[in-house]
C-alpha cells in the first residue's frame, strides 16, 4: 500500500482528526490521515455548532473561505410538556460583532473543507481506507496500522486515535474499553428546507443572524434527553438524543420521540412546509469526566469523541473535539522537536497540557452532573416539567377562581407529585453539582 514511514498516523477526518492532522503537517511533520468514508464529513448529515475560538486557534483566517451557516445571535432554552414550553432566552446584538463567536454549520461541507485545508498544509489523506488493527512491536508500542487495502502495515512513530465514540480500533487493541451504554447518547436528526427569507422571517433573524433552541422535558418520555434545533441558511437541523441505556430500558424508539418533538405545538409552526432531504443517526459520548479512558500510551494518543471528550451538561462537542486534536498534535510536534521516542512517559505530555486546558477543568468541574441527572431523569424530564406548566397555566389563566385556591391546587400539585423535601434534595443537589 504506502511504503513511507510517517511521523503519525491519524485515524479518522473528523473534527479532532483534522485538527490533530492540520497541527502536525502545518509544522512540517509527516502526517497520513486515514479516513473510512467516502469522504471527510460523509457519514456527518447533520448540522452543528462551531465554536469559532477554538478553531481560529487553529487556522487563524477560517472565516476567508469556511462553509458557515449563521452566526448565533440568540439561544432559547425550553422546558416542554406534550403542549407546552416554559422557556427563557438570551438575543444580543453584541454578537452581531465583527469576529462572531459561535456559528451553525453542516457537518458534511464543513469536514470536507477542513480535510482541504489539511492535504493543503502537506498531510496525505486516504478515504475509503478502514483501519483494522494497531501493528506492535515486540515491547508492545504501537508503531503503525494495518487497513483494509493491499498491501503490508503502514508504521509511523505514533498513532492519533480520532474515530469517534464507538470506534471499534482501540476497543479490539484493548487500549480502552466499550463506553457502557449509560454513557453514550444516541441522536436522530433531519434537516428541514426552507428559503432562507421564511427561515428569518419565523425566527426573527436578519442577513447570517442565526438561533439555537434546546429543549428538554416530556419528549424525551422521561428519559435523560435533550431535543435541539439549529436554523441554517437555508435549513433547520432538528434532532433529539438520549442515553442508549435508557432507550434499550423503555423500549421507546428514536424515531417516534424526533416524530413527536417535529409534532410539538411549539415546533411544529417553525418547520411548517419544510421539505425533510436528510435523516442520520449519531452516537454523542454523555458520561463526562468520570468516562474518560486512557488518553495515551506507548505510541498512541486519544482525541476527541474517542476520548469520551463532550461536555454533556453545556452541550458542547466540537470546541473539546478541535482542542484535543490540536492539543495532541502540539505535544507530538514538542516530543518530536526534542528528539525523543513516542512513548508512554514522554505522551503523557498530552495528558498535562490537556490537563490544563479548558477542557479537562469544564469536565472536572462538572464530574457529578451527568450521574445526578440520570439518577434522577423521571424528575427532572417528566415530573418537574409538567409542574411547571401546570404552574404558569395556573397563574396566566384568569377564570374567576380566587388566587389563593390556584396557589393552593398549585403547591398539592408538587406535594402529590413529589414529596417537598425530595424537591428540595433534587435542588439542592443539583446547586451542589453545577458548583
Amino acid at each position: 500500500m504506502i511504503e513511507q514511514e510517517f511521523d503519525a498516523i491519524v485515524v479518522g477526518a473528523g473534527m479532532s482528526g483534522n485538527a490533530a492532522a492540520y497541527t502536525m503537517a502545518s509544522q512540517g511533520l509527516t502526517v497520513l490521515q486515514l479516513e473510512r468514508g467516502e469522504y471527510p464529513g460523509s457519514k456527518n448529515v447533520q448540522g452543528a455548532i462551531m465554536y469559532a475560538d477554538m478553531l481560529e486557534q487553529i487556522i487563524p483566517d477560517f472565516r476567508d473561505d469556511a462553509p458557515l451557516e449563521r452566526h448565533l445571535v440568540e439561544q432559547r432554552f425550553w422546558v416542554m410538556d406534550d403542549t407546552s414550553h416554559t422557556g427563557m432566552q438570551y438575543r444580543s446584538d453584541d454578537f452581531n460583532e465583527a469576529k462572531p463567536n459561535r456559528y451553525t454549520i453542516i457537518r458534511a461541507q464543513f469536514d470536507k473543507w477542513f480535510s482541504r485545508k489539511v492535504r493543503q498544509a502537506g498531510a496525505t489523506v486516504l478515504c475509503e481506507t478502514t483501519v483494522t488493527e494497531l501493528v506492535r512491536s515486540a515491547s508492545g508500542k504501537v508503531i503503525g496500522v494495518r487497513t483494509d487495502r493491499a498491501g503490508g502495515p503502514i508504521y509511523a512513530d505514533v498513532v492519533v486515535l480520532a474515530e469517534g465514540v464507538n470506534g471499534l480500533l482501540g476497543t479490539r487493541a484493548g487500549l480502552r474499553k466499550m463506553p457502557k451504554p449509560e454513557s453514550v447518547a444516541l441522536a436522530v436528526k433531519e434537516m428541514h428546507f426552507l428559503p432562507d427569507e421564511v427561515i428569518e422571517q419565523r425566527f426573527g433573524l436578519q442577513g447570517d443572524e442565526g438561533c439555537v433552541i434546546e429543549a428538554a422535558g416530556t419528549i424525551s418520555r422521561s428519559m435523560a434527553g435533550l431535543a435541539f434545533l439549529y436554523t441554517n441558511k437555508e435549513s433547520i437541523s432538528l434532532g433529539i438524543g438520549c442515553l442508549v441505556s435508557d432507550f434499550a430500558q423503555t423500549m421507546e424508539s428514536p424515531y417516534v420521540l424526533l416524530d413527536n418533538f417535529k409534532n410539538h405545538p411549539s415546533i411544529r409552526p417553525l418547520i411548517a412546509g419544510s421539505e425533510v432531504k436528510e435523516y442520520s443517526a449519531h452516537l454523542i459520548p454523555e458520561g463526562g469526566y468520570k468516562a474518560i479512558p486512557q488518553l495515551f500510551g506507548d505510541g498512541w494518543v486519544a482525541v476527541g469523541d474517542a476520548a469520551q471528550l463532550n461536555n454533556a451538561i453545556h452541550r458542547e462537542g466540537s470546541n473539546l473535539a478541535m482542542t484535543s486534536g490540536r492539543i495532541a498534535g502540539e505535544a507530538i510536534i514538542e516530543i518530536k522537536g526534542r528528539n525523543q521516542p513516542m512513548i508512554r512517559r514522554n505522551l503523557a505530555l498530552y495528558k498535562t497540557m490537556l490537563d490544563k486546558s479548558f477542557v479537562v477543568k469544564d469536565l472536572m468541574k462538572y464530574k457529578d452532573m451527568p450521574a445526578l441527572i440520570h439518577t434522577n431523569s423521571r424528575n427532572f424530564f417528566m415530573t418537574y416539567p409538567q409542574l411547571m406548566s401546570q404552574a404558569a397555566q395556573n397563574f396566566m389563566r384568569v377564570d374567576g377562581t380566587p388566587k389563593i385556591e390556584k396557589e393552593k391546587a398549585t403547591t398539592a400539585a408538587f406535594i402529590r407529585a413529589r414529596s417537598r423535601w425530595g424537591l428540595i434534595s433534587d435542588v439542592v443537589r443539583l446547586a451542589l453539582a453545577w458548583r
